[in-house]
């Protein structure tokens, strides 16, 4: 994957598809916590979706992840900070708009880089993250200490182990993500959440308790559109069929509504 400096810190990223595939606008996919570009986009068939819908799809590894830098202290891994990536990607890139796909941490991510620049935020897709989004998460600490842990055998609770688990499946840097779910859950505010004002599509599964539901969050934003992935848990609905087809119908329909702006 090729890389640039981000305020100093290394991340890597990669661009599939053809910049004059259709004429549709890039999308931008932030992927979710202890995973990276290639398990969250690549193998569940995000990318090949939407290059064959004509999109030009841009993946990065966030900081702390994949093939980007790892960093050990967690003032590096707000939310905040970490859509600073996202930006400077952007900018990077020369894109003057472009749509984001956000799931799990990588959604919150996506709201504040909608905050931080909106005017080159065409859509947003809230993927795995609903009102939590707002509430904040309230185990990050038995999470913490999983991903702490000598070993796998050391660790009890049943949530800390899945993440444990995951981590090492995608042989992730443990005290790098240890650092990053220190601060990377803080929630953000109904205040910067009424201030997305961009069209935005929250998808999230029927079943999904670490999201939270969707038309809560939807209700919020003021022009949120709710996508219910039905039977789906927070893991299984990342390449489902529903979600996917959900959000081609999003920007398929926004694509046309700024074509005739």
């Amino acid at each position: 994957m090729p890389n640039f400096l981000s305020n100093n810190i290394k991340i890597a990223y990669d661009v599939y598809g053809s910049e004059q595939a259709e004429n549709k606008p890039a999308i931008i996919l932030v992927h979710g916590f202890a995973s990276n570009s290639k398990i969250n986009w690549l193998d569940t068939g995000w990318v090949d979706f939407l290059v064959s819908a004509g999109y030009l799809v841009i993946t990065l590894d966030n900081r702390g992840h994949g093939l980007s830098e790892k960093l050990y202290d967690s003032k590096y891994y707000p939310a905040s900070e970490m859509a600073k990536d996202v930006v400077n990607l952007i900018e990077h890139l020369d894109l003057k708009t472009v749509s984001l796909l956000g799931f799990s941490m990588g959604a919150r991510i996506c709201a504040y880089v909608c905050l931080q620049a909106p005017n080159k935020i065409r859509t947003v897709i809230f993927g795995g993250m609903g009102i939590n989004l707002i509430k904040g998460m309230s185990n990050s600490k038995v999470i913490i200490d999983g991903l702490n842990a000598n070993s796998l055998s050391d660790i009890s609770n049943k949530t800390a182990r899945q993440f444990r688990i995951f981590a090492e499946h995608t042989k992730s840097d443990l005290k790098a993500l240890s650092a990053c779910l220190s601060s990377s859950r803080l929630p953000i505010s109904i205040k910067d959440v009424q201030n997305i004002k961009i069209p935005a599509l929250v998808a999230v599964g029927s079943i999904d308790t670490v999201g939270g539901d969707a038309k809560e969050l939807a209700d919020i934003l003021p022009k949120g559109h709710a996508l219910v992935i039905e039977g789906k848990d927070h893991m299984r609905s990342t390449g489902d069929k529903q979600f996917k087809t959900g959000v081609l119908d999003f920007l398929n329909h926004n694509d046309s509504a700024f074509k005739q702006v």
